[in-house]
Parts: structure tokens; sequence; C-alpha cells
């Protein structure tokens, strides 16, 4: 289960270096017995290409709001833009993306 945590300002939070190259987070919440079950800022780099490493797949459910900038999937060959959601259960297949101008999303990570 997530710690508990009461309003706060994440504006207060520094960014740290996140898990891809490229990215940094702000973890705002996270389950310390299930690491990867968290709520997060993640910032992508302007220029930032995730093809590399192909499609992405996970074991928990994932759900995703776009803050600022764009991203563009090169799977579905579509960018998505500042309002856009995903939710995406486990397994599913998703991206690779690329980024021209950076984004910034919220990240909220659970198992089902």
């Amino acid at each position: 289960m997530k710690t508990e945590r009461e309003f706060f300002s994440s504006s207060a939070m520094p960014w740290r270096a996140g898990p891809q190259p490229g990215t940094s987070e702000k973890i705002l919440s996270r389950d310390e017995l299930d690491p990867e079950i968290l709520t997060r800022l993640v910032r992508w780099e302007p220029g930032l290409d995730t093809s590399p490493s192909g499609l992405i797949r996970h074991e928990w459910v994932e759900e995703v709001y776009l803050l600022e900038g764009s991203l563009h999937d090169l799977t579905l060959d579509e960018t998505f833009s500042a309002g856009h959601f995903a939710a995406r259960p486990p397994s599913m297949p998703h991206g690779p993306y690329r980024t021209s101008e950076g984004c910034v999303m919220l990240e909220i990570r659970y198992r089902p």
C-alpha cells in the first residue's frame, strides 16, 4: 500500500534522474513493499526516442495523463499532447515513443 501523505507542494520537490535516460521524475507516492507501484511526475527531455527499447510492456496497470508538451507514438504514428490520457492494463504493448519538444506526464501505477 502507498504511504499516506496529505496535500503537499510537488513544485518544492526536486526533479531526479529517471530510470530511462533522458527522463527525470518526482515520486509523489510509492508502495515501499512493491516499489514499481507509484504515482509520479515524469519529464521527458526534448528529442528523447525510446525506439531502441522497442515496445513497452509491464506487469502493472498504468494510467498516464499528459500535462505539458507532446509525445509521438511510433507504432500508431499519432502525436498526443497535453490533456491526452491513456489507461493500460498489464501486458498491453505500447510505444515506442519520440518527443521533439519534450513532455511532462502524471503516471499512476497499481496492481489489478
